[in-house]
This record gives structure tokens, C-alpha cells and sequence, in this order.
């Protein structure tokens, strides 16, 4: 057979070579068809099916209003008002990092760094949830409401929503008790999602105080508005006409809260409290329950409710009196002489002290090598069980820790509740310190000594409590023992005023106090403010005629920041910071108390003069508005708060000579 010639063998093969062009052609077609319909239908198919609804029915978040927090009487502090806020649906802004934002960013001011901000958070979210509109501008001006309306049109899933945003109508006043808001964290959000709680991206949860605390009861219930819209989230109003009533599920407002707190009491302390720093307490005797509560500095609920600038976080990081700490519950101070009520009834319980058991006092006490001082230098000679506590004698005290140590004073302290919580729950708190000699043998260089009962007998040394604790102490001296829960709220009201839950007087235990020694303590604090001699006797005459039906019972307390050296330096030639806290509690009408008051001006000076006055004017005030509402029973007012208090006191408006700081001990206190 002859062989093939190239002539016969080249169209064969040109035909071959062809085929497989085309073969390869059409299989990197099919698999450019295959990768693009995976992407469609399984990397992005679920955007694209929400997408094609969405076409068709949108549906629009409908916010509910947050329950109201009022006083006892009604009158709204904390209510919401009409907002506008800017939102982006990150599904539906088409072209949005090269059109959009740059336009909406030179509408709403933004700079380079929060326009990158933004697109930074679109992105993310257009991974994440992309049909969720997201919070961009909070609290629209008018101005920046009508330029973004009037380009509506160029800014495709952008839209404006009238929010509900937190009102504060008190500013400062009472800022720890109600609390503030700010944006939930996504940790927050996926952790309160998988406990069923209906919260989206951009939502306020509540922060500190009766926000956080009662934060599902004030929260209402969204609504639900469906809507037809376009592709570009654009709505179609003829097809959204044609939904029908089952288009709209109203919202539903959340609970309100009423405080057992006065208003008109609590402006009263407000403006009496002399300090730049510090606390007032108004407590009800027999129930525990919380009728004013101031502590100074505060801060403005609406300045942090919301985006808060890094400005105005450092501001109040610096502000070296920390208006950020709730001074009457998450803070603690030795208190001084008004601890002397636990020093005397501890010795009463001993067997050892009566109230008649006399110690000379010649300005100190001697233990060892040591002399204890009174912070009479001069002594108060022959001084018994009531004129201790009347005059403030420190050296009678002395006695008693050295007779009886340290653990039947921390044993009596700790049965009134200190060195322990109260329980309030809506606060934070302290525990404070009671110290024993355990406590000392644990902690202490050393263990124990006696001298440290010596401290502890008058508020010094380790004791620490809260202003709190120390109302509850008093409060639970004038009904005879029973240390009561300290409670803010009365009850929780529905939307028309129907009482959902109410809060009774809680007692956390009754400490034994054999009535002959509580009439001995009592009587005491009667001549402390009644009597010439006593510490608060003086402060007392400025009051005598608004208080002529009322007799008070009170103790005064200066508890020492410094230590005392050979010269005692006066207040005003300290440094702010080393002056003595100035305490003050009371308890009125003497014979039947119905209202314990406890008052520390923090570095404010001597407690009969610079915390007397404060609690002297609050309890005066809570019998005047007692004979008024008896005169005029209180209706229910339900109108909002308009404060008229001024300014309060700033470190700045405090004399401050800046004289060499005083060498003060822990050992005398001067009332």
C-alpha cells in the first residue's frame, strides 16, 4: 500500500484541531455558568431571595415609646421625646462608598475619618445583615432633616425614621438613681437575641440606676409597618395602599416606674447641701423606703445618652471628684463619731459600761506608750454614756475598746448591716468595712493590736461605710431594730395608671436592742441637738422655729482624711483634698421617728457646721410638706418635671488656700 500524502492528511487534522477549540470553548463556558449560578444560588442566594421579597413587602420597625419614671407624686422626670435619625439599609444603598456616603457626608458635615467610619460599618454590615437598617446619624437637626430630604432621590437606602429618644428632665439631679442609655454592643445583642429578647443593631439598652435595672419593664414593644417597595427600597404607595389593615401592628409603650422618692424634698436637699462633693439621705423609718437622694457631682443623663463623644468621656474621667461614682451607695468614708451609736450600744450589751458609767477625760487616753487624743485638748472632764455621745467625748470611747475589744463592736455593727450590701439592688454598691480582729490578724502588718480597737471605737481606723448604711443604721435605732431593705420604687404602673406590681417594706433581720439601751442612745442624740453642749445644738437654734413641734435626734461626725500633727491647721489653710468629711445624722420626731437623715459633705469641714445645717433643712421641710398634703391631699399629677434648682457648687467655687497640708492622726475627731 502507498502511504498518505501531506496533501491528504492536512484538512483531517485542521478539522480535529477545530473540534477541540470548540470543545474547550464550550466547557469553560459551561463551567463560567456553573461558578456564576453557585454564586447566585448558594454564596448570595439568600440575599437575592430576601431581595426579591423585598421587592415586594417591606417591613418597617415601628418604636415604642420607654415607660415613664416618676415621683411618688407623678410628676414625670424621665419621659421620651420626637427624634429624627439617619439610617442606611446597606442592601438597598447601590453604589454606596463612591456615590452615596461621599453626598450624604457633605450634607451631614462629616469629616474624612467619619465618612471612612461609616463605610466601614455599611460593609460590615452588608455581610452581616443587610436588610437591617443602620443607625448613621443620631438626632437629626432641622436643618440637616430638610437637606437630606431634598435629595432624597440621590441617595438610594438612606432613609430618616423618627426615633424616640430618652428625656431627662432633671439633668444632674438624681443622675445615679435613674441611670442613662447608650447603643447595645453586638456581644450584648447575639447574647440577649439567644434569650429572646427583641433588640436590633443601633438600639439603646439601659446603663447604670433604674435603666439597667428595670430595663424589660421601661422597655415597650415594637410595632410592625409592612410597606411595597422597589429593588432601591423605594416605596410604591398605590401597591402599599393595598395591604389592608393587617399592615400595621401598633407598638406598645413600656410599664412606668413611680419612686418613692419627693421631688419636692429632694430639690429641698438639693439646694441645702452646701458641698461640691457628697451625699444626702432621707430615709423612711418604718419602711425603708428612699424619700431623697442626693449625690454631688452628678452628670447629665442626656449628654451620655447616645453616641458619646471621646471629648466628653475624657471630661469626666479627669474631673477629679468623679461625678461618674454614686457616692451614696458605691462609695465609702469613715464616719466618724456618728459610728459612736454602735460603740455605745456594743457597750451596753457587755454588761461592763451603763449609761451612767462616768470616765474622766483629760484630752487623751492612754494605752501603752501611746496617748489616744480627744479632739478636746483641754478634756470634758467626768463624762457618762450620754454625755459621751452629747459632747462628742472620744475618750469614753477609748474606754470601751480597751475594756471590751474589737469584736463586740464589729459584732454589733455588723448585725445593723454594716460591712455588707443592703441589698438595694437598683444601685451599685460597697460593702464598706467592718473591721474585727480577724479581719486585722488577716490583713494588718502584724495582727490585731488594741489600739486599732481604739480607732474603731469612733469611726476611724478601717471602718468604712456607705451614707447609705449608715441611714439604715439610724433608721433601724429609731423603730426599735427593724433593719429594713432600702427600696427606690413603690410600684410599676401600666400605660393607664394600673398598678402592675407593688414593692412592700422589705426587713432583712431585727437585731436585738433591749429598749432600755436604745432609749439611753436615743436620749443622747436628743441632748446632742437639744441641749447646750451638744454638737449640733448650736446648728439646732437656726431651725428652733421651723421645728418648734419637732424634736430632733441627731449625731454629728467628723471623720479625719489626714493626720494630726503637733498644730491642728484649720479648714481653710488644707488642701481640698486632705480637709475632714463632715457627717450629720438625724432622726426626727424624737419620740416616734418616721424620717432618718443622713448628710456627708466629702473634705466639707466639721459635721455640726457644714453637714448640720443640710440635714436640719431637709427634716424641716419633710414636716412642712407633711402638714401641706394633710391640708391638701396630693393628686396624681402626671406633669413633667420643670426644675428651678441652681447651679450646684463646683470644686471651682470652693475656697481652696493651698496652705502646707496638716499632720492629722487617726485617733481624734472634732465635731
Amino acid at each position: 500500500m502507498t502511504p498518505p500524502t501531506l496533501s491528504e492528511t492536512t484538512p483531517g487534522r485542521d478539522l480535529k484541531r477545530r473540534f477541540v477549540w470548540v470543545g474547550l470553548a464550550m466547557v469553560a463556558g459551561m463551567v463560567a455558568l456553573a461558578v456564576q449560578l453557585y454564586r447566585l444560588q448558594i454564596t448570595q442566594g439568600e440575599e437575592y431571595a430576601a431581595k426579591s421579597v423585598a421587592n415586594f413587602v417591606k417591613e418597617v420597625r415601628l418604636r415604642a415609646d420607654r415607660g415613664l419614671i416618676k415621683d411618688r407624686r407623678g410628676t414625670i422626670l424621665v419621659d421620651s421625646r420626637p427624634s429624627f435619625d439617619a439610617f442606611i439599609t446597606p442592601a438597598f444603598c447601590t453604589n454606596c462608598s463612591e456615590e452615596v456616603l461621599p453626598r450624604l457626608g457633605e450634607l451631614l458635615g462629616w469629616d474624612e475619618a467619619s465618612r471612612k467610619r461609616v463605610d466601614e460599618q455599611v460593609r460590615a454590615a452588608r455581610r452581616t445583615a443587610p436588610f437591617q437598617p443602620l443607625p448613621v446619624r443620631i438626632d437629626l437637626t432641622r436643618d440637616e432633616y430638610d437637606r437630606i430630604n431634598a435629595r432624597r432621590d440621590m441617595l438610594d437606602g438612606v432613609e430618616v425614621v423618627p426615633v424616640p429618644h430618652r428625656n431627662y428632665r432633671t439633668s444632674s439631679v438624681l443622675s445615679h438613681v435613674l441611670g442613662y442609655m447608650n447603643e447595645i454592643t453586638t456581644e450584648e445583642l447575639e447574647k440577649l437575641k439567644s434569650e429572646g429578647g427583641h433588640y436590633a443593631l443601633g438600639d439603646y439598652i439601659g446603663r447604670r440606676g433604674l435603666e439597667r435595672y428595670f430595663e424589660t419593664t421601661l422597655r415597650g414593644t415594637d410595632g410592625v409597618r409592612k410597606e411595597v417597595v422597589n429593588a432601591r427600597g423605594k416605596v410604591i404607595e398605590e401597591f402599599s395602599d393595598k395591604l389592608g389593615k393587617d399592615a400595621v401592628v401598633p407598638s406598645r409603650p413600656g410599664n412606668n416606674l413611680v419612686l418613692s422618692v419627693d421631688m419636692r424634698l429632694q430639690e429641698a436637699a438639693e439646694r441645702a447641701f452646701p458641698g461640691a462633693a457628697g451625699a444626702v439621705v432621707a430615709v423612711d423609718v418604718k419602711t425603708g423606703l428612699i424619700r431623697a437622694l442626693v449625690s454631688r457631682p452628678g452628670f447629665d443623663p442626656n449628654l451620655l445618652t447616645g453616641r458619646v463623644t471621646p471629648a466628653q468621656m475624657a471630661s469626666l474621667a479627669k474631673d477629679p471628684l468623679q461625678p461618674m461614682i454614686n457616692r451614696v451607695s458605691a462609695n465609702h468614708f469613715s464616719p466618724g463619731s456618728t459610728f459612736k451609736v454602735i460603740t455605745a450600744l456594743a457597750a451596753y450589751k457587755s454588761g461592763l459600761f451603763r449609761p451612767e458609767t462616768t470616765v474622766n477625760c483629760t484630752g487623751g487616753y492612754r494605752l501603752g506608750a501611746r496617748t489616744w487624743r480627744c479632739h478636746k485638748d483641754s478634756g470634758h472632764g467626768p463624762v457618762n454614756g450620754k454625755t459621751a455621745l452629747q459632747y462628742s467625748c472620744d475618750s469614753w470611747f477609748y474606754k470601751v475598746a480597751d475594756t471590751i475589744g474589737l469584736d463586740p463592736i464589729a459584732e454589733m455593727g455588723k448585725a445593723f448591716g454594716l460591712g455588707a450590701p443592703t441589698g438595694i439592688g437598683v444601685l451599685a454598691e460597697v460593702p464598706g468595712i467592718m473591721p474585727s480582729s480577724e479581719y486585722h490578724n488577716k490583713l494588718s502588718p502584724g495582727g490585731y493590736t488594741k489600739g486599732m480597737a481604739l480607732n474603731s471605737s469612733m469611726g476611724q481606723g478601717d471602718v468604712n461605710v456607705t451614707p447609705l448604711q449608715l441611714a439604715m443604721v439610724y433608721a433601724a435605732i429609731g423603730n426599735g431594730g427593724t433593719l429594713y431593705k432600702p427600696q427606690l420604687v413603690e410600684r410599676v404602673e401600666g400605660l393607664d395608671g394600673e398598678v402592675l406590681q407593688q414593692f412592700d417594706p422589705q426587713v432583712v433581720r431585727k437585731v436585738e436592742i433591749p429598749e432600755a439601751h436604745r432609749k439611753a442612745v436615743m436620749d443622747a442624740l436628743v441632748s446632742v441637738v437639744n441641749e447646750p453642749g451638744g454638737t449640733a445644738y448650736r446648728t439646732y437654734q437656726s431651725f428652733k422655729a421651723g421645728l418648734k413641734d419637732v424634736v430632733v435626734a441627731g449625731k454629728t461626725g467628723t471623720a479625719q482624711v489626714a493626720t494630726i500633727g503637733a498644730v491642728r491647721l484649720k479648714t481653710q489653710q488644707m488642701d481640698f483634698f486632705q480637709r475632714d468629711h463632715a457627717w450629720f445624722a438625724a432622726l426626727a420626731p424624737a419620740d416616734n421617728p418616721e424620717i432618718a437623715v443622713v448628710v456627708i459633705n466629702e473634705h466639707g469641714g466639721h459635721g455640726g457646721v457644714d453637714a448640720g445645717p443640710t440635714g436640719m433643712a431637709v427634716i424641716q421641710k419633710y414636716f412642712e410638706l407633711k402638714k401641706e398634703d394633710a391640708a391638701n391631699p396630693p393628686q396624681r399629677q402626671n406633669t413633667p418635671y420643670v426644675s428651678t434648682l441652681p447651679n450646684a457648687p463646683s470644686l471651682d467655687d470652693v475656697a481652696l488656700t493651698r496652705g502646707a497640708p496638716g499632720s492629722r492622726g487617726d485617733d481624734a475627731t472634732a465635731d
